[in-house]
């Protein structure tokens, strides 16, 4: 399994054109400055009415599959 850290800034309406479908994918470039590019539905459930911000810890299998994307802070 592999572990990233990443933080996250989007405004709410950034977050509309990820929610509503017209961007498919997020890039982001963790911590240790790789970029790592996931589906843009998984961030749905951390949009507020502010729209995203805080660290995240995405996992991946050996494969390099999505296990899971939580907010750490």
């Amino acid at each position: 399994m592999q572990e990233y850290y990443f933080f996250l800034r989007l405004t709410y309406e950034q977050c509309l054109a990820y929610y509503e479908g017209d961007i498919e994918y997020i890039q982001v470039v963790e911590d240790g400055g790789k970029r790592i590019r996931f589906p843009a539905t998984h961030i749905r459930r951390f949009v507020s009415s502010i729209g995203v911000s805080g660290r995240f810890r995405l996992q991946l299998d050996d494969s390099n599959r999505f296990i899971a994307l939580e907010k750490v802070t």
